[in-house]
């Protein structure tokens, strides 16, 4: 069995992964600042779960502090979820991106360099690839256009990525995920806001139409194919996303069938940085790792909403910044 770093470890993905890596008889040492980019009460959530298990320790580290990441030892891989994300957020503070996404990730390859690290993945996202994408979008697509500082610095991390397996023979993969959900998922994405602004009453805040759609996928599945990118495969990018995409409207109608309430919604103008749409082509992930999405969109919500319900007396009280 192996020992992993898996950075972002309270976050959404990263404790999912280290989870699941945990399962499989790993161990993992999880790192993560904590920060407010969202409701820290969330991390804290999804940190608690994690350190009550064997095998898993934690260290509060920032990736962008270059001393802290070189004061870490070996390991047999790393796994870096350690991101600011955000495609409104990064157009409001685009450093903090450059300095996590970026120079963080840079940070990382460097500790893989130093230690004999041979594994290093990298989480990406859809969002790199732009407003004029063929759909479903192949992971050759053209990724030199992005909309906002977020993909632009998942950009510059994945261009690092490719330098240092270049240069040191680092083996890389790059998971590119499309829209993740889930219970416990971020607050400020739009499935757990639908899911609480609808069963507390209060506004739904949507921008543009309702017709701009999302290819949404299962954090178990995105989990999944992450850890299945560890393998050795040279330097790889890798669409990780959903087979269903779902308009806002529709999304919105799934979840008031499922909370028994109608949403009040509170219309917004389109937010220019977002994306029309995604959609992944993933015959990639199919063909190198074995790897589909699972859970279908409808039984995903539900288990989303029956979470929030179980755990409504805490997280209702959950900040989910509508702008």
């Amino acid at each position: 069995m192996a020992n992993y770093l898996v950075t972002g470890a309270a976050g959404f993905i990263g404790s999912r992964v280290s989870e699941m890596l945990i399962e499989q008889g790993h161990t993992v040492t999880g790192v993560d600042n904590l920060n407010d980019a969202y409701d820290v009460r969330m991390k804290e959530y999804r940190l608690r779960k994690l350190q009550e298990l064997p095998g898993f320790t934690f260290q509060k580290l920032d990736i962008s502090d270059r001393t802290a990441v070189d004061s870490l030892p070996a390991f047999d891989g790393v796994v870096n979820l350690a991101a600011r994300a955000g495609v409104r957020a990064s157009v409001q503070d685009p450093w903090v991106f450059l300095e996590t996404n970026a120079a963080g990730t840079l940070n990382l390859l460097e500790l893989c360099r130093r230690n004999g690290i041979k594994k290093f993945i990298l989480a990406s996202t859809s969002s790199i690839y732009g407003a004029n994408a063929p759909y479903p979008t192949p992971d050759n697509a053209d990724s030199d256009h992005p909309l906002q500082p977020y993909a632009a610095s998942k950009k510059a991390a994945e261009a690092l990525s490719y330098s240092y397996h270049s240069l040191y023979g680092i083996d890389v993969s790059v998971v590119r995920y499309f829209t993740v959900y889930g219970p416990a998922g971020r607050p400020d994405m739009s499935m757990f806001r639908f899911a609480k602004w609808i069963y507390e009453g209060e506004p739904l805040h949507l921008y543009g139409d309702g017709e701009q759609s999302r290819g949404f996928t299962y954090v178990d599945d995105i989990a999944r194919g992450t850890i299945a990118a560890l393998k050795p495969l040279g330097y790889e990018i890798i669409n990780l996303g959903g087979h269903e995409v779902i308009t806002m409207n529709a999304l919105i109608a799934m979840i008031e069938a499922r909370v028994g309430r109608k949403a009040v919604i509170v219309r917004h103008p389109p937010n220019l940085a977002e994306m029309r749409t995604n959609q992944a082509d993933v015959s990639k992930a199919a063909r190198l790792l074995g790897w589909k999405s699972e859970v279908g969109l409808e039984e995903g919500v539900t288990r989303l909403v029956d979470w929030y319900r179980s755990e409504r007396e805490w997280v209702k009280e959950i900040d989910t910044r509508a702008e």
